[in-house]
């Protein structure tokens, strides 16, 4: 079936089954709208989560650099995917690396606190992407800033091609 004939509830469905992060290192629960131009997704962190063992002992707080990445997933990842699939591209050829952000922290987020993730593109040329995400805790702010990432062909890591 094609893309674009498909219904909202059903691109989400197929944008949610391409993400290439998975457990224990994806970040995204649930993506609630998704255009060309804007996603939102929520993410909620579980007690367990593997590195609050060691930030801090007692005391956790969600990682700067966890924070970075559930902003990267929901919204640069998600929406480059949907842009590649509404061009009629195989999102599975290609990987969304990370290229820059300019992010400002300003809340901490604990263990069993959901995130609201919402970007808004800014540029989406050639494979590139940049969005300026906005991330909640509730209805607070808690991150934003404007990250990019770019799509690069997928290699093959049983055939290192």
């Amino acid at each position: 079936m094609d893309y674009q004939t498909l219904t909202a509830e059903q691109k989400i469905k197929k944008v949610l089954s391409l993400i290439p992060q998975q457990d224990p290192f994806r970040f995204v629960d649930d993506i609630f709208e998704l255009d060309c131009d804007r996603v939102a997704g929520q993410y909620r962190f579980k007690l367990d989560e593997w590195f609050y063992r060691g930030h801090f002992p007692g005391r956790p707080v969600t990682p700067g650099v966890i924070l970075l990445e559930t902003m990267a997933q929901i919204g640069i990842v998600s929406l480059a995917l949907h842009n590649l699939l509404e061009d009629g591209k195989d999102p599975s050829t290609y990987l969304t690396l990370f290229q820059d952000a300019q992010v400002e922290f300003l809340q901490p987020i604990y263990p069993g606190d959901t995130v609201t993730v919402k970007a808004e593109k800014q540029l989406w040329r050639r494979g590139k992407i940049k969005a300026k995400v906005d991330l909640y805790k509730g209805e607070t702010l808690a991150a934003c800033g404007i990250l990019a990432g770019m799509g690069v062909k997928a290699h093959d890591a049983n055939t290192n091609t």
